[in-house]
C-alpha cells in the first residue's frame, strides 16, 4: 500500500521508493529518486528526510564519489541549485513523464553524460540521475545509454539497471522502446550544449538555520498546587543567550565575555547626560521663572536643568 500522495508538496508515492540504489556495476551511473529541499523536508518524518546532503551521506558512507547530478524532472520546484553542495555539478534536462523521451532529450542526455565522462576521465567520479522516483525515466535513458553508447544488449541493460535500483522499470511504453525500438543516433553527441551548473551550498543546512530571522516561541506548562500554570516566553532567534556580550572586548570582535557567578546584578542606572552652556542658552525658562524683579538675570540655578 502507498504511504505518499502529493499533500505537502511531497511528490505522489515518492516514500514507496527507495532513495539510493546501487551504482550500476562497470558503469559510472546510479540512481536515485529525487531530493527535497530542506522546506519539504521538515514536513516528513525523520526517517523519511532525504535532501541533496543526504544523497552525498549515503554515497560517500560507500566509498564512492558522486561527481554530477542529472535531474530529469519536469518541474524546479523539488530543489535548486542553492540546495546543492558545492562540490557536485548539475544538469537539469525536462523530461515529460509517461512518455518516451524525444530524441532531443535523448541526445541532450548523452551530451551530458558523455562531456562529463571525458572531463573526468582521470578519476572515478559518478553520474547521478534522477527523476521523481528514478526509476521509469531514469531508468529509461541510463538504458538507452547502455544500449546505443555502450553497445550492451537491451535485456542485459533493463536487468543491469533494475538489479541495481532495486525497483524495476514500471511503464510498458519504455520497456518496449528499450527492448525492440530503434536505437537512436549517436551523432552530435560530443558537442556542447549546455553548461553544467555547480552547486551553491557551502553547508548542511540545518532546521533552525532555515528559519533564520522568525522569533522562537518556548512554551512550558508546569503543574502546581491550586491548579496549572502556562508560561509563554518569546525572544528574537537574533539575541544574544543571557550572559553572553558579542560587544568588541580589548580589540577583538564577538569574543564572548564568560559571566561571573559571584558578581552582583546591579539594575541599570540612567541619567540625563549633561547639557552644554549654548544648548541651556537656547531653551530657557518661561520669564517669570527666572527674571528678577529689578530685573537683572540671576546666576545659573540647577533648576534651569528641568527646562532645558
Amino acid at each position: 500500500m502507498s504511504r505518499s500522495s502529493n499533500r505537502n508538496g511531497i511528490p505522489d508515492r515518492w516514500l514507496d521508493y527507495r532513495a539510493v540504489g546501487k551504482r550500476l556495476r562497470r558503469t559510472r551511473f546510479i540512481a536515485f529518486k529525487v531530493p527535497l529541499k530542506q522546506s519539504l523536508n521538515r514536513r516528513l518524518d525523520q526517517s523519511d528526510v532525504f535532501g541533496p546532503w543526504d544523497l552525498l551521506d549515503v554515497v560517500n558512507q560507500r566509498n564512492q564519489q558522486l561527481g554530477l547530478i542529472v535531474d530529469l524532472t519536469f518541474t524546479s520546484r523539488f530543489y535548486s541549485v542553492k540546495d546543492v553542495p558545492e562540490s557536485l555539478l548539475t544538469v537539469k534536462i525536462f523530461t515529460r513523464g509517461h512518455v518516451v523521451p524525444s530524441d532531443d532529450t535523448i541526445l541532450s542526455f548523452k551530451r551530458a553524460v558523455r562531456r562529463f565522462l571525458r572531463n573526468n576521465s582521470d578519476n572515478d567520479k559518478l553520474v547521478g540521475v534522477h527523476c521523481t522516483h528514478g526509476v521509469n525515466r531514469t531508468g529509461y535513458l541510463i538504458c538507452r545509454y547502455l544500449i546505443d553508447v555502450d553497445g550492451m544488449n537491451p535485456a542485459a541493460a533493463i536487468n543491469l539497471f533494475n538489479s541495481s535500483r532495486g525497483h524495476a522499470i514500471e511503464r510498458q511504453n519504455y520497456l518496449q522502446d528499450l527492448r525492440s525500438g530503434p536505437k537512436r543516433s549517436n551523432e552530435g553527441m560530443d558537442e556542447f550544449e549546455q553548461e553544467p551548473i555547480r552547486g551553491c551550498a557551502v553547508m548542511r543546512q540545518s532546521e533552525s538555520d532555515s528559519r533564520e530571522g522568525q522569533g522562537s516561541h518556548v512554551s512550558s506548562w508546569a503543574p502546581r498546587e491550586g491548579g496549572g500554570s502556562h508560561v509563554s516566553t518569546w525572544a528574537p532567534r537574533s539575541a544574544p543567550p543571557r550572559g553572553i556580550s558579542h560587544l568588541p572586548r580589548n580589540g577583538l570582535r564577538h569574543r564572548p565575555s564568560v559571566p561571573n557567578p559571584n558578581a552582583q546584578i546591579l539594575a541599570p542606572q540612567w541619567r540625563i547626560p549633561p547639557r552644554s552652556e549654548d544648548v541651556r542658552s537656547r531653551y530657557l525658562p518661561a520669564e517669570p521663572a527666572w527674571r528678577s524683579r529689578s530685573g537683572e538675570i540671576p546666576p545659573y540655578s540647577p533648576r534651569w536643568e528641568s527646562w532645558s
